[in-house]
């Protein structure tokens, strides 16, 4: 059996349990620290309270863990188990127990439970190698990521960035195995051709002009993500007469929000009954369509001409990309983020913060079209887990035989 730890019920791994189960070929039981997002939750970056309007719950066995009081997976010391593993998984009969990250403190708790009932210890992270380090933390992140990966078996890369990061502390090939990160692409390809011939109404329910280059930001208004480089790029375009039908569409909430509103003409805002602003000179028009939720967002897929992901280094992938592409829309996406290389290449990527190469790329794309790349499939990840889970299960079988 494989137990699988986990924070929370999270709307991107959920398909992939649910896909495992299916595929019926690995034991296993995912251990849930908290219900966040399965509830109505808080959450800080969003500022909203809000669950997701998909079932997260079903289609795969799972139990909910005792945690500490007021337990969230957005805070690392806040994160605790309330037990000790160790004889859960004794009882569960597992030869493995899988982590995704080093994120919250509950994993590192895991990691010395896990090797104190001598069982593997599996870890599938998000981090990479493209965040540049500070001299003084380099040390400190070397010790503190060396002592977890010496106690890791088997190491789950979701792309190439990924991989290298485990490559650099040493971690052996025989130790890694390919698990793409991949949504549901059937689900939001569905989505979308289901929505594709209601576009143009669409299109007018948020203000946006039938023969607009609409070019959508979908996610948290924080600085991570840096929403307002498209706006720059936007504006800097706008004073040079390039691309004059270029429209901003924002899916999301966040702390820039009303950064965000100041720069723009605001034509459309989900969030404000009130009258918009007077229009000003050289400021991009642009929409908000507020917080959308899994089954809602297709409509800003379809709506949009192309998707820009200007995040920096803390965008460890940018799932949003994987999303889009399933639902047939053209991305940008800055060469900061884990996701570019795999799925957007020289041609859909720009560097990160340079306002001009952004730009360019946007009138390439309202020109010439964006290349669309294949966004991995679950099943990818669900035969590598099992060929893991086979290997495991082998190498267990010999230790029994010799030391019997």
């Amino acid at each position: 059996m494989l137990a699988i730890l986990t924070t929370h019920p999270i709307q991107y791994q959920v398909p992939l349990w649910q896909a495992l189960a299916r595929d019926g070929r690995v034991p296993f039981e995912v251990w849930y620290l908290t219900s966040h997002g399965v509830r109505p939750s808080a959450d800080r970056e969003f500022g909203q309270t809000f669950s997701w309007d998909i079932d997260t719950l079903t289609g795969y066995p799972h139990r909910f863990l005792p945690t500490v009081e007021g337990a969230t997976p957005a805070a690392f010391l806040k994160c605790r188990l309330g037990e000790g593993l160790r004889g859960r998984i004794r009882a569960s009969g597992a030869l493995a127990l899988w982590i995704q990250g080093w994120q919250v403190a509950a994993y590192w708790q895991a990691v010395r439970e896990a090797r104190a009932a001598g069982i593997e210890m599996w870890l599938r992270g998000e981090s990479n190698d493209l965040a540049p380090q500070p001299l003084w933390k380099r040390p400190l992140k070397r010790a503190q990521l060396g002592w977890l990966f010496r106690r890791v078996d088997r190491f789950f890369y979701i792309g190439s960035t990924n991989r290298r990061l485990y490559e650099k502390f040493g971690v052996t090939e025989r130790q890694l195995y390919p698990t793409p990160y991949a949504v549901d692409n059937t689900r939001f390809a569905e989505q979308a051709a289901a929505l594709r011939p209601h576009r143009g109404e669409l299109r007018r329910q948020w203000g946006i002009p039938e023969d607009s280059f609409c070019v959508l930001f979908c996610g948290k208004f924080i600085e991570k993500k840096h929403p307002m480089d498209l706006v720059a790029a936007a504006r800097w375009l706008g004073e040079r007469g390039l691309l004059p039908n270029l429209h901003l569409l924002f899916a999301g909430a966040g702390a820039l929000g009303s950064e965000l509103r100041r720069s723009c003409n605001v034509v459309f805002d989900a969030e404000s009954p009130l009258p918009l602003s007077t229009q000003q000179p050289f400021l991009p028009p642009a929409s908000f369509a507020g917080f959308m939720n899994q089954t809602e967002i297709s409509r800003a897929y379809v709506a949009a001409d192309c998707l820009v992901l200007p995040s920096g280094h803390g965008e460890t992938w940018g799932l949003v990309v994987n999303e889009a592409l399933a639902s047939g829309l053209a991305c940008l996406v800055s060469d900061a983020c884990g996701c570019a290389e795999e799925l957007a290449g020289e041609s859909g990527s720009f560097q990160f913060s340079n306002i001009l190469d952004l730009a360019s790329k946007l009138v390439r794309v309202a020109n010439q079209g964006g290349k669309l790349a294949v966004p991995p499939l679950i099943s990818e990840s669900v035969s590598s887990i099992c060929r893991a889970y086979k290997d495991l299960s082998a190498a267990s079988g010999f230790r029994r035989q010799t030391t019997a």
